[in-house]
Protein backbone atom coordinates (compact mmCIF):
# COMPACT_ATOMS: atom_id res chain seq x y z
CA UNK A 1 0.00 0.00 0.00
CA UNK A 2 0.97 3.24 -0.36
CA UNK A 3 -0.73 6.83 0.73
CA UNK A 4 -1.19 9.56 -1.62
CA UNK A 5 -2.53 12.94 0.54
CA UNK A 6 -3.73 11.81 3.10
CA UNK A 7 -5.78 8.05 1.60
CA UNK A 8 -4.73 5.00 0.92
CA UNK A 9 -4.55 3.09 -2.32
CA UNK A 10 -5.13 -0.75 -1.93
CA UNK A 11 -4.19 -3.38 -3.63
CA UNK A 12 -5.61 -5.20 -7.07
CA UNK A 13 -8.69 -7.35 -7.21
CA UNK A 14 -6.42 -10.17 -6.80
CA UNK A 15 -5.20 -10.11 -3.89
CA UNK A 16 -8.72 -11.40 -2.12
CA UNK A 17 -10.75 -7.88 -2.92
CA UNK A 18 -13.29 -9.32 -4.90
CA UNK A 19 -14.28 -12.44 -2.51
CA UNK A 20 -14.82 -9.31 0.09
CA UNK A 21 -16.63 -7.19 -2.12
CA UNK A 22 -18.99 -10.37 -3.06
CA UNK A 23 -18.99 -10.67 0.83
CA UNK A 24 -19.59 -7.39 1.80
CA UNK A 25 -22.47 -7.36 -1.03
CA UNK A 26 -24.20 -10.23 0.09
CA UNK A 27 -23.78 -9.47 4.16
CA UNK A 28 -24.99 -5.74 3.80
CA UNK A 29 -28.00 -4.78 5.29
CA UNK A 30 -28.84 -2.32 2.42
CA UNK A 31 -26.09 -0.68 -0.26
CA UNK A 32 -25.68 3.07 -1.48
CA UNK A 33 -24.11 3.11 -4.83
CA UNK A 34 -22.33 6.61 -5.47
CA UNK A 35 -21.48 6.83 -9.70
CA UNK A 36 -19.51 8.90 -11.71
CA UNK A 37 -18.33 9.22 -15.13
CA UNK A 38 -15.83 6.23 -14.80
CA UNK A 39 -18.75 3.86 -14.61
CA UNK A 40 -20.45 4.81 -18.12
CA UNK A 41 -17.07 5.21 -19.62
CA UNK A 42 -16.47 1.37 -18.38
CA UNK A 43 -19.72 0.55 -20.25
CA UNK A 44 -18.48 2.23 -23.32
CA UNK A 45 -20.06 5.62 -23.22
CA UNK A 46 -16.24 7.07 -24.20
CA UNK A 47 -15.61 10.50 -26.01
CA UNK A 48 -13.27 10.75 -28.22
CA UNK A 49 -11.63 8.45 -30.66
CA UNK A 50 -14.05 5.82 -32.80
CA UNK A 51 -16.96 7.06 -31.36
CA UNK A 52 -16.34 10.59 -31.48
CA UNK A 53 -15.71 10.59 -34.88
CA UNK A 54 -18.60 8.27 -35.94
CA UNK A 55 -21.11 10.55 -34.52
CA UNK A 56 -19.23 13.96 -35.35
CA UNK A 57 -16.87 13.60 -38.26
CA UNK A 58 -17.89 16.72 -39.87
CA UNK A 59 -17.93 18.86 -36.81
CA UNK A 60 -14.32 17.48 -36.19
CA UNK A 61 -13.69 18.50 -39.80
CA UNK A 62 -15.07 21.78 -40.08
CA UNK A 63 -14.39 23.00 -35.96
CA UNK A 64 -11.28 21.32 -35.64
CA UNK A 65 -11.95 19.40 -32.35
CA UNK A 66 -11.50 15.91 -31.70
CA UNK A 67 -13.31 14.72 -28.87
CA UNK A 68 -17.09 15.35 -27.76
CA UNK A 69 -16.07 17.41 -24.58
CA UNK A 70 -14.57 20.23 -26.12
CA UNK A 71 -17.11 20.40 -28.71
CA UNK A 72 -19.87 21.06 -26.03
CA UNK A 73 -17.46 24.31 -25.15
CA UNK A 74 -16.98 25.13 -28.42
CA UNK A 75 -17.78 28.75 -29.47
CA UNK A 76 -20.85 28.18 -32.29
CA UNK A 77 -21.44 30.97 -34.02
CA UNK A 78 -25.17 31.08 -34.29
CA UNK A 79 -27.54 29.07 -31.58
CA UNK A 80 -29.02 26.70 -35.21
CA UNK A 81 -24.51 25.22 -35.08
CA UNK A 82 -25.20 24.87 -31.02
CA UNK A 83 -28.09 22.78 -31.52
CA UNK A 84 -27.21 20.87 -34.28
CA UNK A 85 -23.81 19.56 -32.33
CA UNK A 86 -26.03 19.24 -29.17
CA UNK A 87 -29.08 17.13 -30.68
CA UNK A 88 -26.88 14.74 -31.92
CA UNK A 89 -24.65 14.81 -28.46
CA UNK A 90 -27.55 13.85 -26.68
CA UNK A 91 -29.07 11.75 -28.92
CA UNK A 92 -26.08 9.56 -28.78
CA UNK A 93 -25.31 9.67 -24.83
CA UNK A 94 -28.89 10.25 -23.69
CA UNK A 95 -31.24 8.29 -25.88
CA UNK A 96 -28.92 5.34 -27.11
CA UNK A 97 -27.87 2.16 -24.38
CA UNK A 98 -24.03 1.99 -23.78
CA UNK A 99 -22.48 -0.70 -25.75
CA UNK A 100 -21.16 -2.79 -22.69
CA UNK A 101 -23.59 -4.23 -20.37
CA UNK A 102 -21.96 -2.99 -17.29
CA UNK A 103 -24.95 -1.26 -15.93
CA UNK A 104 -27.39 -4.68 -15.83
CA UNK A 105 -24.79 -6.32 -14.46
CA UNK A 106 -24.32 -4.13 -12.26
CA UNK A 107 -28.14 -4.49 -11.15
CA UNK A 108 -28.25 -7.77 -11.23
CA UNK A 109 -25.66 -7.81 -8.18
CA UNK A 110 -27.79 -5.56 -6.40
CA UNK A 111 -31.62 -5.92 -7.42
CA UNK A 112 -32.44 -8.04 -4.44
CA UNK A 113 -30.94 -5.65 -1.95
CA UNK A 114 -32.05 -2.67 -0.72
CA UNK A 115 -30.72 -0.24 -2.85
CA UNK A 116 -30.27 3.61 -3.33
CA UNK A 117 -28.01 5.22 -6.05
CA UNK A 118 -26.67 8.57 -6.50
CA UNK A 119 -24.92 9.71 -9.38
CA UNK A 120 -22.77 13.08 -10.61
CA UNK A 121 -24.08 11.44 -14.33
CA UNK A 122 -26.81 12.43 -16.73
CA UNK A 123 -26.75 10.44 -19.18
CA UNK A 124 -29.65 8.24 -17.88
CA UNK A 125 -28.12 4.91 -18.03
CA UNK A 126 -29.28 3.37 -14.97
CA UNK A 127 -32.98 4.04 -15.36
CA UNK A 128 -32.41 2.64 -18.77
CA UNK A 129 -30.70 -0.74 -17.91
CA UNK A 130 -33.84 -1.52 -15.42
CA UNK A 131 -33.16 0.37 -11.94
CA UNK A 132 -36.03 1.66 -10.12
CA UNK A 133 -36.45 5.17 -10.74
CA UNK A 134 -37.76 5.92 -7.11
CA UNK A 135 -34.25 4.57 -6.02
CA UNK A 136 -32.06 6.92 -7.83
CA UNK A 137 -31.13 10.37 -7.39
CA UNK A 138 -29.37 12.35 -10.46
CA UNK A 139 -27.78 14.97 -8.96
CA UNK A 140 -26.67 17.14 -11.37
CA UNK A 141 -29.60 17.14 -13.95
CA UNK A 142 -30.44 15.12 -17.35
CA UNK A 143 -29.19 15.41 -20.64
CA UNK A 144 -33.15 14.13 -21.34
CA UNK A 145 -34.35 17.52 -20.12
CA UNK A 146 -34.67 21.29 -20.75
CA UNK A 147 -34.86 24.37 -18.92
CA UNK A 148 -35.20 27.88 -18.91
CA UNK A 149 -31.58 29.68 -19.89
CA UNK A 150 -32.56 32.57 -17.11
CA UNK A 151 -34.08 30.41 -15.26
CA UNK A 152 -37.80 32.19 -15.13
CA UNK A 153 -39.48 29.19 -13.20
CA UNK A 154 -38.05 25.85 -11.42
CA UNK A 155 -39.60 23.63 -14.23
CA UNK A 156 -37.69 21.61 -16.94
CA UNK A 157 -39.38 20.21 -19.93
CA UNK A 158 -38.89 16.71 -21.58
CA UNK A 159 -36.91 17.46 -25.17
CA UNK A 160 -36.87 13.60 -26.57
CA UNK A 161 -39.38 14.73 -29.77
CA UNK A 162 -37.38 17.64 -30.02
CA UNK A 163 -33.91 15.82 -30.08
CA UNK A 164 -35.60 13.44 -32.42
CA UNK A 165 -36.40 16.38 -34.57
CA UNK A 166 -32.86 18.20 -34.45
CA UNK A 167 -31.00 15.36 -35.16
CA UNK A 168 -33.34 13.97 -38.15
CA UNK A 169 -33.69 17.74 -40.02
CA UNK A 170 -30.50 19.20 -39.54
CA UNK A 171 -28.47 20.43 -42.71
CA UNK A 172 -24.88 21.24 -42.69
CA UNK A 173 -24.60 21.09 -39.25
CA UNK A 174 -27.52 23.99 -38.58
CA UNK A 175 -31.18 22.85 -37.34
CA UNK A 176 -33.87 25.15 -38.24
CA UNK A 177 -34.38 28.05 -36.60
CA UNK A 178 -37.87 27.08 -36.01
CA UNK A 179 -36.56 24.13 -33.60
CA UNK A 180 -34.33 26.36 -31.65
CA UNK A 181 -36.00 25.84 -27.94
CA UNK A 182 -37.29 28.66 -26.41
CA UNK A 183 -39.06 28.41 -22.99
CA UNK A 184 -42.98 28.61 -23.34
CA UNK A 185 -43.48 30.91 -20.15
CA UNK A 186 -40.90 33.87 -20.97
CA UNK A 187 -39.60 33.26 -24.50
CA UNK A 188 -36.09 32.91 -23.83
CA UNK A 189 -33.96 30.27 -25.14
CA UNK A 190 -33.99 26.85 -23.58
CA UNK A 191 -30.41 24.88 -22.08
CA UNK A 192 -30.17 21.97 -21.18
CA UNK A 193 -31.07 20.67 -17.42
CA UNK A 194 -27.47 20.27 -16.13
CA UNK A 195 -25.72 21.64 -13.47
CA UNK A 196 -23.24 23.96 -14.63
CA UNK A 197 -23.74 27.42 -12.87
CA UNK A 198 -26.39 29.21 -10.12
CA UNK A 199 -29.11 28.83 -13.01
CA UNK A 200 -29.37 25.05 -12.73
CA UNK A 201 -32.92 24.27 -12.16
CA UNK A 202 -33.90 22.29 -9.13
CA UNK A 203 -37.36 20.74 -10.08
CA UNK A 204 -40.08 19.22 -7.97
CA UNK A 205 -38.58 15.61 -9.44
CA UNK A 206 -35.12 16.64 -8.13
CA UNK A 207 -36.74 17.48 -4.62
CA UNK A 208 -38.46 14.40 -4.44
CA UNK A 209 -35.05 12.20 -5.58
CA UNK A 210 -33.05 13.94 -2.74
CA UNK A 211 -35.70 13.75 -0.05
CA UNK A 212 -36.13 9.89 -0.88
CA UNK A 213 -32.53 9.60 -0.62
CA UNK A 214 -32.36 11.44 2.62
CA UNK A 215 -34.63 9.35 4.22
CA UNK A 216 -33.31 6.44 3.07
CA UNK A 217 -29.91 7.13 4.56
CA UNK A 218 -31.66 8.40 7.89
CA UNK A 219 -33.71 4.77 8.09
CA UNK A 220 -30.09 2.75 7.83
CA UNK A 221 -27.64 4.83 10.29
CA UNK A 222 -27.26 1.97 12.56
CA UNK A 223 -27.92 -0.98 10.07
CA UNK A 224 -24.79 -2.80 7.94
CA UNK A 225 -24.52 -0.83 4.83
CA UNK A 226 -22.11 -1.07 2.13
CA UNK A 227 -20.96 2.47 0.30
CA UNK A 228 -20.40 1.23 -2.92
CA UNK A 229 -18.14 3.92 -5.45
CA UNK A 230 -17.92 3.82 -8.42
CA UNK A 231 -15.73 5.31 -11.08
CA UNK A 232 -16.12 8.98 -9.09
CA UNK A 233 -13.60 11.19 -9.40
CA UNK A 234 -12.32 14.54 -7.79
CA UNK A 235 -14.32 17.05 -9.86
CA UNK A 236 -16.88 16.97 -6.96
CA UNK A 237 -15.90 14.92 -4.48
CA UNK A 238 -18.03 16.15 -1.95
CA UNK A 239 -21.21 14.89 -3.62
CA UNK A 240 -20.25 11.26 -3.47
CA UNK A 241 -16.87 10.21 -2.34
CA UNK A 242 -16.28 12.55 1.06
CA UNK A 243 -19.74 11.94 2.27
CA UNK A 244 -19.26 7.79 1.99
CA UNK A 245 -15.81 8.19 3.67
CA UNK A 246 -17.80 10.22 6.57
CA UNK A 247 -20.81 8.19 6.65
CA UNK A 248 -18.28 4.92 6.86
CA UNK A 249 -16.74 6.71 9.55
CA UNK A 250 -19.49 7.64 11.64
CA UNK A 251 -21.27 3.98 11.17
CA UNK A 252 -18.92 1.06 12.67
CA UNK A 253 -21.32 -1.49 10.81
CA UNK A 254 -20.44 -0.01 7.37
CA UNK A 255 -17.83 -1.16 4.17
CA UNK A 256 -16.40 1.28 1.88
CA UNK A 257 -15.92 0.06 -1.72
CA UNK A 258 -14.65 2.03 -4.20
CA UNK A 259 -13.78 0.48 -7.94
CA UNK A 260 -11.93 2.89 -10.17
CA UNK A 261 -8.84 2.38 -12.74
CA UNK A 262 -5.71 4.18 -10.75
CA UNK A 263 -8.38 6.04 -8.47
CA UNK A 264 -9.08 3.68 -5.81
CA UNK A 265 -8.24 4.93 -2.41
CA UNK A 266 -9.85 5.88 0.74
CA UNK A 267 -8.76 7.64 4.09
CA UNK A 268 -6.97 5.97 6.61
CA UNK A 269 -9.42 6.14 9.33
CA UNK A 270 -11.40 3.68 7.34
CA UNK A 271 -9.20 1.62 5.52
CA UNK A 272 -10.00 -1.60 7.95
CA UNK A 273 -13.77 -1.47 6.69
CA UNK A 274 -12.58 -0.49 3.20
CA UNK A 275 -11.89 -1.90 -0.47
CA UNK A 276 -10.29 0.34 -2.98
CA UNK A 277 -10.03 -2.09 -6.31
CA UNK A 278 -8.08 -0.09 -9.10
CA UNK A 279 -9.62 -1.94 -11.67
CA UNK A 280 -12.19 -1.45 -14.72
CA UNK A 281 -15.69 -1.34 -13.09
CA UNK A 282 -17.15 -3.92 -16.18
CA UNK A 283 -14.08 -6.50 -15.59
CA UNK A 284 -14.64 -6.14 -11.56
CA UNK A 285 -18.11 -6.61 -12.14
CA UNK A 286 -17.90 -9.56 -14.45
CA UNK A 287 -15.31 -11.08 -11.97
CA UNK A 288 -18.35 -10.48 -9.10
CA UNK A 289 -20.56 -12.75 -11.08
CA UNK A 290 -18.24 -15.60 -11.72
CA UNK A 291 -17.12 -15.90 -7.53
Amino acid sequence: MCSKIGTIKSTKSSCGQIDRLKEAIGSADAIVIGAGAGLSASAGFTYDAQRFRRYFSDFEETYGFHDMYTGGFYPYNTPQEYWAYWSRYIAVNRYQNPPKPVYRQLLALVQDKDYFVITTNVDHCFQKAGFDKKRLFYTQGDYGLLQCSQPCRQVTFDNEELIDAMVKRQKNMRVPSELLPVCPYCGRPMTMNVRSDNRFVEDEGWHRAAQRYENFLRSKTDRRLLFLELGVGYNTPGIIKVPFWQMTAQNSKAVYACINVAQAECPGNIKERALCINQDIGETLLELSQV
